[in-house]
């Protein structure tokens, strides 16, 4: 009997939208901009293969159910998901665009006000 966890139920559209949602919950757009900029890099032709293996390990770590800092700490929580967010932002900063950057931060908004 394989007593690994199993995470592949976290990965994917569905599991990166619950923890979104959950992230636009709790903290607000502190993380939710960063993450959404991330996932419509992602989303993008322009953005190199590459680059993208990147940004699937951030974001993947931003949905890992297990962190480095437990994210039900208050104020620290979040902190290692972030930094994962900005490292990868910080280097892939030459391919977002105008478009990326409004698309994030209108589907934020969204996400906020629900």
């Amino acid at each position: 009997m394989d007593s690994a966890p199993h995470y592949s139920q976290h990965y994917g559209e569905s599991g990166f939208w619950r923890k979104v949602k959950h992230v636009a919950a709790q903290v607000g757009a502190k993380i939710l901009y960063p993450a959404l900029q991330l996932y419509f890099m992602m989303k993008s032709d322009q953005v190199p293969v590459k680059a993208k293996t990147l940004i699937l390990g951030a974001l993947g770590y931003l949905i890992l159910p297990t962190d480095l800092v437990p994210d039900f700490i208050p104020a620290l929580g979040f902190t290692d998901d972030l930094t994962a967010l900005l490292v990868a932002l910080r280097t892939l900063h030459k391919y977002l665009t105008p478009d990326i950057n409004a698309r994030a931060k209108d589907q934020a908004n969204k996400l906020l006000k629900q």
